[in-house]
């Protein structure tokens, strides 16, 4: 996932910055929420004329002298982003005010890249912040985002609905055929006006008002969504006497479980289980206790209504950023009135700007273009993929029946379909685990970079990090030129937001001067016991390859204007470097070479080689419908008008979908509206649909490596390298023209999904859940 779509500060027209809003959507306009800033402020009196220093604060410093300019995180204190702040907005707002004032006629350099490359202290401020408010959070970081994502929204709402900036940007957009530019020059020009008029720039008097209000509105409501998630999770405890409770786990997950029940000050002998993702699949999957399995799941489910009990509160704290502070009743965190507060907003937002419902508003820049042609891919791979799950959910009533269990609960399925899995296939994830340790996998995803991309890797031990756990690397080219950075952040903790996600804490540029990026590569794998290597399931791989694939799309950019670099793309084209990326995590070639035996080093089997190709496609009518189901209920939602949302229940809506749908009772949504954070905390809104769209071209892509019988070819993987290097300054369906030699076909979807009866051919598409 790239987390432009777990924004934690996410006005919704920020479109100029799509892949790091929160860097770029501060401002000095009057806003409802200055005032609460202004306090904010005062309450740090005493110690804001130090903290505006460029030599006490870092923030504010012109550069640092770290490796490469990485953020020097130990120096940098929460007390420091509200000066840093103050001071990148009143820079901001005279660049601004510069473009207005400009006497000489608009045009491209001194209005379109201007603008863009306005706003570069915001960025080196906002990047750094919005990072760290989830991947590594504290109870000061949760009260500056209050503050501070109503004000940046309003601060964008002013850049857009400035009267004097748009004049400037619509007169030269007026002349772009006679203004001879180039092909990414152009994408640039159109970008932004069009950025300007989604924005509400065409609006006039109280419509004009009200979508600057709507948007702060949303911001606040967005970040409040978001720390509701991580707050409930992090205040999950289950403790459990003993390690019998955890029986069918392996014994590494049973070691950590103990290690973070003696962590936290429990009784001798005693097992705890958070509630991330790592560790609700490895119950679910593996515990023969049908109740524990039962509690995991009716816990995770419910996420974002206010009804997770907090459990036993640690003893001692589990981390020293622990952003549980203090005891919260668990009902203020139900993040149903807020999702439907947004979805009123978004709708008269919509309504607004001339569209019909926010679905429509929020598809048309799409590749898609419509929600039609949305449902156009969607339904058909529905309609195969619930087939094929009542096909899998008679084989797990079958196995089910031997333990006297007369019908498939959601907490029963993944236990028996891995039953069934080992059973078929002789494959089961605990074998397979054995060979996937982490630093086997990212030895292996470096190495497909490499034969791909002539990139290397090499490890910076020493470099600045925002938390211990994390890793850090220089990535150069095959000349041995500086590349960029990437930051590793493979752990789960409770000051972390649940998920998996790339994002930047700087971005690539080469106007007005050539800038190298800094990437962050974030997942939640469940720590391992001290001593103990991690490792990791088949999905978790996948995650790994997904997010290394979207980080190689923000170091590979190579454009000449930021707005247009990296990942900056247009939405559904968004996931097919990250999920091309995947296709080579299963690649037997690479597995023979990096999946050794974390213990004895011997190379995986070919049996088990063999059996990860159909253990891919095992169990694809189960996770195709729990995706496809988030997807229309996500375009549903968004289509629903005012009179349907002035009374919209969330819960009644679910059961209603889910009876319209005709969805299996036993596959819940893999996201159920209240902790749909893609949706609620995100970019992904009536766009959830992507990864499957994304799907169709990474399978196509794909084949075209199977067709050449070389997993590396090297005339397709430079065509492949200049889709990475090219960011959003090519049309996407062009550039997968020049790629295929045509157009795709979603046959090759279908084949590997193992929802064709043509059969399979290359690799099977198993996006990791963690990156949907």
């Amino acid at each position: 996932m790239w987390r432009g779509r777990l924004l934690v500060i996410a006005p919704l027209l920020l479109a100029r910055a799509s892949s790091n809003l929160t860097s770029r959507s501060l401002t000095l306009s009057q806003s409802l929420f200055k005032s609460q800033f202004v306090a904010q402020c005062a309450r740090q009196a005493s110690n804001m004329a130090e903290n505006t220093n460029p030599n006490t604060n870092p923030l504010l410093a012109g550069k640092w002298a770290t490796p490469f300019e990485i953020p020097p995180f130990d120096a940098i204190q929460p007390a420091h982003f509200l000066p840093a702040y103050e001071a990148a907005l009143t820079q901001h707002q005279e660049e601004i005010q510069k473009i207005c004032d400009n006497a000489n006629t608009p045009n491209f350099e001194n209005t379109i890249v201007a603008l863009d490359v306005s706003g570069q202290l915001l960025s080196k401020v906002g990047q750094i912040f919005s990072n760290l408010a989830v991947a590594h959070s504290s109870p000061e970081l949760q009260e500056l985002e209050c503050v501070i994502a109503p004000r940046i929204a309003g601060h964008w709402s002013s850049v857009y609905l400035n009267a004097a900036l748009f004049q400037r940007v619509d007169a030269v957009h007026k002349q772009s055929t006679k203004l001879g530019l180039d092909t990414e020059q152009a994408r640039l020009l159109d970008k932004t006006h069009r950025d300007f008029v989604r924005s509400g720039a065409n609006l006039e008097g109280n419509a004009r008002t009200r979508f600057a209000q709507i948007a702060e509105r949303l911001a606040q409501l967005t970040t409040k969504f978001s720390h509701n998630i991580l707050g409930e999770m992090s205040a999950f405890h289950l403790v459990l006497a003993s390690p019998a409770a955890l029986d069918g786990l392996s014994a590494a997950a049973i070691a950590s479980a103990q290690e973070r029940a003696a962590k936290n000050g429990r009784a001798a002998g005693a097992c705890e289980l958070g509630l991330n993702e790592a560790t609700v699949l490895q119950v679910l999957r593996s515990a023969r206790d049908r109740s524990l399995r039962e509690t995991i799941y009716k816990a995770w489910k419910a996420r974002g209504t206010g009804t997770v009990s907090p459990s036993p509160a640690p003893i001692k704290a589990a981390d020293a950023a622990h952003p549980e502070a203090a005891p919260v009743d668990p009902s203020t965190r139900d993040n149903r009135p807020l999702l439907t507060e947004m979805l009123q907003l978004r709708q008269e937002q919509a309504t607004l700007l001339g569209y019909a419902n926010y679905a429509a508003y929020s598809l048309a820049p799409a590749m898609a273009g419509s929600a039609q042609r949305v449902r156009e891919l969607l339904l058909p791979v529905w309609q195969r993929a619930c087939a094929q799950a009542a096909l899998e959910e008679h084989e797990l009533t079958v196995a089910a029946a031997a333990d006297g269990i007369g019908e498939i609960k959601p907490w029963d399925w993944m236990f028996y379909s891995e039953h069934v899995r080992q059973a078929r296939l002789a494959v089961s994830n605990q074998e397979l685990r054995a060979y996937f340790s982490l630093d086997a996998m990212l030895n292996a995803a470096f190495d497909v970079a490499h034969r791909l991309f002539g990139v290397t890797l090499h490890a910076l031990p020493d470099a600045p990090r925002h938390h211990p756990d994390v890793r850090v690397w220089e990535v150069r080219g095959s000349a041995g030129e500086h590349v960029g950075v990437l930051l590793g952040d493979y752990f789960a903790r409770p000051s972390k937001q649940s998920g998996a996600w790339m994002d930047e804490f700087r971005s690539q540029a080469n106007v007005p001067t050539a800038v190298r990026p800094i990437v962050l590569n974030c997942l939640n794998i469940a720590p391992p016991a001290p001593g103990q290597q991690p490792l990791l399931s088949t999905d978790e791989v996948t995650t790994l390859f997904h997010e290394f694939g979207h980080g190689l799309h923000g170091l590979l950019s190579s454009v000449r204007y930021p707005g247009l670099a990296g990942t900056r793309v247009v939405c559904d084209f968004l996931e097919f470097p990250s999920q091309m990326m995947e296709h080579w995590g299963r690649e037997p070639a690479v597995l023979r070479q990096h999946a050794r035996h974390y213990a004895t080093g011997e190379a995986i089997p070919e049996t088990l080689v063999a059996g990860l190709e159909a253990n891919g496609r095992f169990g694809q009518g189960f996770a195709t419908v729990e995706y496809a189901a988030s997807a229309l209920a996500d375009l549903a939602v968004h289509e629903l008008d005012a009179s349907a949302l002035a009374t919209f229940d969330p819960d009644a809506f679910e059961t209603a979908f889910r009876t319209s749908m005709g969805a299996p009772s036993a596959i819940a949504l893999r996201h159920r509206l209240p902790h749909f954070l893609h949706l609620f905390a995100g970019q992904y809104a009536a766009r959830y649909y992507v990864y499957l769209w994304a799907n169709v071209l990474d399978a196509d892509a794909y084949e075209a490596f199977v067709e050449a019988h070389d997993p590396f070819n090297p005339a397709l993987a430079a065509s492949l390298h200049a889709i990475y290097r090219a960011g959003n300054s090519v049309d996407p369906v062009l550039a997968y023209r020049a790629f295929r030699g045509r157009d795709p076909d979603i046959s090759a979807l279908l084949r590997q999904r193992g929802l064709s009866s043509s059969g399979p051919a290359g690799n099977s598409a198993t996006t990791s859940a963690a990156d949907m």
